[in-house]
């Protein structure tokens, strides 16, 4: 206890001397400079990363097909295929698992299915859900809503894959800590595997050594900055007093984060285990309000999406162009093939890596096909979406704000919430990979923690849109060395699918509850 507590004291206090001695000093010139700093580097990365292969082949068919959202479109498609529509078939089980019908007290590992559900939710539960499906509504029209669902149930798939390897491949040290992800199933996975006779070793290092460093990166902007940012603007609208005072809710803030990642993935699952849950009800019954005034208008809304996914006039690019939005936004939005759940995942208390598996394909069905829909059927059945005026979580406000005048400060709550939650579980994310490439003693950690909190603040105090465009970037970006892995390791998924299946069938693998 005194050593957790003299770590949180060290935390803070190195967090708020830094914050204090620079930020509130000149804050916002220190976030125009780091932004200014990032430009260059977003424009290069979006040339080679997020290249449009149709406009280079001179086709332009009126909105942006990046190849990153082509390459997450494929791997959906293709582990949907490959594990025999495992989306559809395993959904029953996926429940059961949650349940904890099937949780042994024996095995090893942190955290329940159940907690470890929750954490990989709480990282893509988000802004995301509230602000993403307004802009695919506002650029794709409400037929991007049909397929952002596609995509999501295809996700699902992705997400199965992903988590079975993290599981098989993680590593438990003599604490019994557990480290996981695709830093450690491109590593140990590709070691012993040879294309037409080379060995794909060294392959799998580097591939993990450049995820690691891209989710180290993302974890700053995407999983902490634009989080913290995002809370503070949503506060700041709903309390003004609050205008002007970023630096101390930034400080408020890493106070409450570093309480929670002090204590590690045990700590994190406790609370995620908690506020998921809450905050996910809070929103849903929100919405559920929502459509219950406006019930008479449900069926010609989910009329109008349909209608308007295959309406080749519904905007530019035309069918295509609705298709890419809906999917370009899913993908934003529940990180399936990102592999980021897959560190979350690996904690899991479980000797059947494929279970996990069971358990993360309801991620994407949870936070696209359930939540993100809800979000996208409220906007529509106001009529918010005819203002072209507003976007994001703007528009999403104005249309919970439409039926009853308090409800976006519940929405405030809401993304505050999702705000917090999705920083602690970033928090491992970047700490896992943090240790990766540079050793997991306490003192490396701590530099990494201290980072992590610093850039809370920066986020609540500072406007740096580039620096935000380039954590989003790189969160994409971590989905190139993944799915490489993934598709080359499929077939082994796969393999051990049959095997779980067929032991599940044959009363081998038995319920505990």
């Amino acid at each position: 206890m005194k050593k957790i507590l003299s770590s949180f004291v060290f935390l803070i206090g190195a967090t708020t001397l830094f914050a204090q001695d620079v930020l509130e000093r000149d804050a916002m010139s220190i976030g125009d400079k780091i932004d200014s700093w990032f430009h260059p580097i977003v424009s290069a990365l979006g040339v080679v990363f997020f290249a449009d292969p149709l406009l280079l082949m001179g086709i332009d068919i009126g909105v942006p097909m990046p190849f990153i959202v082509i390459w997450l479109v494929f791997g959906a498609v293709f582990f949907t295929i490959k594990m025999n529509f495992i989306n559809f078939r395993g959904f029953k089980h996926s429940i059961e698992l949650i349940q904890g019908k099937y949780d042994d007290p024996n095995d090893i590992g942190e955290v329940s299915h159940f907690q470890a559900l929750t954490t990989a939710l709480s990282a893509t539960v988000g802004l995301g859900n509230i602000a993403s499906v307004a802009v695919a509504i506002t650029v794709g029209g409400p037929g991007a809503t049909f397929w952002m669902i596609i995509a999501g149930i295809l996700g699902m798939s992705t997400k199965f894959t992903e988590v079975t390897l993290g599981v098989k491949y993680r590593e438990i040290d003599e604490n019994g800590e557990v480290s996981g992800g695709p830093m450690y199933y491109l590593t140990k996975g590709l070691k012993n595997r040879t294309v037409f006779g080379l060995s794909l070793a060294g392959v799998g290092k580097v591939l993990a050594v450049f995820f690691a460093i891209l989710a180290v990166m993302a974890t700053f902007g995407g999983g902490n900055m634009f989080q913290s940012n995002q809370a503070f603007a949503q506060a700041a609208i709903q309390l003004p007093f609050l205008q002007g005072y970023g630096f101390y809710f930034g400080i408020g803030m890493a106070l409450l984060v570093g309480v929670v990642i002090i204590g590690g993935i045990q700590s994190i699952a406790k609370v995620t285990e908690k506020i998921v849950p809450f905050m996910a009800v809070l929103y849903v019954l929100s919405a559920l309000v929502i459509l219950g005034v406006n019930y008479e208008n449900i069926p010609s809304a989910f009329s109008l999406i349909i209608s308007e996914a295959f309406n080749p006039e519904s905007m530019a690019g035309g069918f295509i162009g609705v298709l890419m939005t809906g999917f370009q936004r899913a993908s934003f939005s529940n990180e399936a093939g990102v592999g980021s759940a897959a560190i979350a995942h690996s904690a899991v208390k479980t000797n059947e890596p494929v279970s996990e598996g069971f358990v993360a394909l309801l991620e994407p069905f949870i936070d696209t096909v359930v939540i993100c829909t809800m979000t996208a059927l409220v906007i529509i059945i106001t009529g918010e979406y005819k203002d072209v005026g507003l976007e994001g979580s703007e528009l999403t406000s104005k249309a919970f704000g439409s039926v009853i005048s308090w409800f976006p400060m519940v929405l405030a709550v809401a993304v505050f919430l999702f705000a917090f939650s999705t920083m602690i579980s970033w928090s491992y994310y970047g700490l896992k990979s943090w240790t990766y490439l540079f050793g997991n003693k306490k003192s490396i950690q701590n530099i990494y923690k201290v980072i992590f909190l610093i850039f809370v603040v920066i986020g609540s105090s500072t406007t740096m849109g580039a620096v935000l465009d380039f954590s989003d970037m790189m969160i994409l970006a971590m989905a190139f060395p993944n799915i490489i892995g993934l598709l080359i390791m499929s077939s082994e998924v796969r393999s051990d699918m049959k095997e779980y299946i067929h032991k599940v069938k044959t009363g081998v693998i038995k319920q505990f509850k």
